[in-house]
């Protein structure tokens, strides 16, 4: 979605007020703001693809470049770290789906039991360390 189509969406007699999520900063309706994520989503996720492709391809590309330095980590490891980004640095759910904590049984506490205190030790005086 580009900056016109967001100018005329939040422009659209449909699009809220001021008070409901019109951001003038952003300029436009805040409900149209997730629409830019899922196409940079996109973008990285077709980006990262093809690095991969052309790392695993072009021995050429497993290489390194006097400018930019080791180009596997530009053509794969830069944009799969800005797509982990754009998805807030979420890790992926692999494995067994965690149960959620409601389902969990709740732990007992004991009853009855105190705090151990700290004991107060007297102040003495510490010997100075002897000097040669």
């Amino acid at each position: 979605m580009t900056v016109l189509e967001t100018a005329r969406r939040a422009d659209s007699p449909s699009a809220s007020s001021f008070d409901g999520g019109f951001d003038p900063e952003f300029g436009g309706d805040l409900r149209a703001a997730p629409d830019w994520r899922a196409d940079l989503g996109t973008a990285l996720g077709y980006a990262t693809a093809v690095g991969a492709l052309l790392v695993l391809m072009l021995p050429a590309a497993r290489g390194s470049h006097a400018l930019i330095g080791w180009l596997p980590l530009w053509l794969v490891g830069m944009p799969a770290l800005a797509w982990w980004a754009l998805n807030r640095f979420r890790l992926p759910a692999w494995g067994e789906a965690q149960e959620p904590a409601a389902a969990q049984p709740a732990r007992r506490r004991r009853r009855g039991s105190i705090q151990a205190r700290r004991r107060n030790r007297p102040a003495a005086p510490r010997p100075l360390p002897r000097v040669a």
